[in-house]
């Protein structure tokens, strides 16, 4: 009893102290945010309260001068096409891999892996060269086409619980004068629903967050996205903390709303295709 009651202390100890590393610099940045600009100059320490609970005049700033509903709208439409081109071509690559034969099955299922292992970084120079030569370079384009053929990670999602779902369903369809494609669309893609939240989810908080890829192919102050947008305060906004800050939590805020009501389908979607 003495050795699981010790047991259960540190369980607890160690989850009360990670809790604590996670919530304090969100914590800080939100007290930093409420926070006028005269306490931040007397030297206001990161997690002192303010002295007005609902000072939200750094919002209002940070709103309208980051631009963040035009970084709101950019963002959106980039999701959109981005995540449901993810989606198109992840289920289509992964029902083509699992129910067809074909020449090379093999090595282009090792050239999917060798794809993820390599750093995007290192392609970088042929990338640019690429999407220029498209004509896409500071266009909202250019990202969505980088979001959508580089996403080697939802094709092996989509594989596993393609994999799952039994062949009679497709013999039964062929029976029945079913093409291919049919099948994909009555059969196949509705069965997916777990692996296309999980790939939506995990898509969408990814894009949301990325800021190279729209930093460098979209230059543009026009075509800012949500993660750009608090770029434009490192020039007279440089020493305000508190503007900062208040941006930062109107950029963490929607994703973190979507991350905390939609959790369970993340681990839900994982632990189903890791099981199947």
């Amino acid at each position: 009893m003495t050795r699981r009651a010790v047991a259960r202390s540190l369980m607890y100890a160690s989850l009360l102290t990670a809790t604590a590393v996670v919530l304090l610099p969100p914590a800080a940045v939100l007290l930093t945010s409420l926070k006028s600009e005269r306490e931040m100059a007397n030297g206001s320490g990161a997690l002192a309260l303010p002295d007005d609970p609902f000072h939200l005049g750094n919002y209002a700033t940070a709103f309208q001068d980051g631009r963040m509903l035009a970084a709101f709208a950019n963002t959106a439409f980039i999701l959109v096409f981005a995540i449901g081109g993810t989606v198109l071509i992840g289920s289509m690559t992964a029902y083509a891999i699992d129910r067809f034969s074909f020449r090379c099955k093999r090595p282009v299922l090792a050239l999917f892996l060798i794809a993820a292992l390599v750093p995007g970084v290192t392609t970088q120079v042929a990338t640019f060269q690429i999407v220029n030569s498209f004509g896409m370079f500071d266009s909202l384009w250019a990202p969505i086409a980088l979001y959508m053929g580089t996403d080697i990670v939802s094709i092996y999602i989509f594989l596993q619980f393609v994999r799952s779902i039994p062949t009679s369903l497709d013999e039964a369809a062929r029976l029945d004068g079913a093409n291919a494609f049919t099948i994909y669309r009555r059969i196949i893609f509705p069965l997916l629903k777990p692996a296309i939240a999980t790939v939506v989810i995990v898509k969408g908080i990814t894009t949301y967050n990325d800021f190279y890829i729209p930093f460098l192919y979209m230059p543009s102050e026009d075509l800012g996205v949500i993660s750009t947008s608090l770029f434009r305060f490192k020039g007279p906004f440089g020493a305000h903390w508190e503007t900062i800050s208040a941006g930062t939590i109107l950029v963490i805020l929607p994703t973190l709303i979507v991350f905390l009501s939609l959790q369970r389908y993340i681990y839900n979607g994982f632990t189903q295709g890791a099981s199947r």
